[in-house]
């Protein structure tokens, strides 16, 4: 029993301890990290988008204005000189500010260039990371399932064994096991008490020579249920 209970501490902590597990955490958290930088890349892109739109009616509109006053000078339909030179300047104007428009356009063409640029490279390690986090998740949905199988395994031959067990001599096992760190019984070997790791005094050694079979042991030091076995040198 003490062997199953060993075994099932053992892969109770390789289940809390698994590497692949904190692999999982950091590929989680990062990913987590990259999907909002993407998210607010693809943000910014689509405000620009926008202001491109805007920027490009812009321009459109004053070209628009700049077309119909160069149309009605070149009309010959205006003839007071005063009315033309003011029509003149107002082309002129409209010029000056449609190159202005085209300033502010271009300039938003190149931070949206940027900004595409930007999501395309932040989709791309974010698609990345989702299926190295995806194989990450199955690999560790396989040894958790292999741990609980033989944990399921260990802890039906542990409940086998503990009902040929006396009631009495359970109860003291279980006692001694919480008070221990989960080691309830050790072995002897070579007169060494395998829970404490000391040396079994003469005294004890003799003792424990001369004790029946089934007669229940403890060890005077750490007080766990002594195991005689083959390599125990009584």
């Amino acid at each position: 029993m003490q062997e199953k209970d060993t075994r099932l501490s053992q892969l109770a902590h390789r289940a809390a301890t698994l590497p692949e597990s904190g692999e999982l955490a950091v590929l989680r958290s990062e990913f987590s990290k990259i999907r909002d930088q993407a998210a607010a890349a693809e943000i910014i892109a689509s405000d620009l988008r926008r202001e491109l739109a805007k920027a490009e009616l812009d321009v459109e509109s004053v070209r628009e204005r700049s077309r119909k006053d160069s149309d009605l000078m070149d009309s010959g339909s205006i003839s007071d000189p005063k009315q033309l030179q003011n029509l003149q300047k107002e082309v002129e104007s409209l010029a000056r500010r449609q190159s202005d428009l085209e300033d502010v356009e271009l300039e938003i063409m190149e931070r949206l260039d940027g900004a595409n640029a930007a999501v395309t490279v932040l989709a791309d390690k974010r698609d990345a990371l989702a299926e190295d986090e995806s194989a990450m998740a199955a690999r560790v949905a396989r040894i958790m399932g292999e741990i609980n199988a033989e944990r399921a395994e260990v802890e039906a031959e542990r409940a086998g064994l503990a009902a040929g067990v006396p009631a009495d001599l359970l109860t003291l096992f279980e006692k001694v096991r919480a008070d221990h760190n989960g080691l309830g019984a050790a072995r002897i070997h070579r007169g060494r008490c395998e829970g404490c790791r000391l040396e079994l005094p003469p005294t004890d050694i003799e003792s424990i020579r001369a004790a029946a079979p089934d007669e229940v042991l403890r060890c005077e030091e750490c007080r766990r249920i002594l195991v005689r076995t083959p390599e125990s040198g009584l």
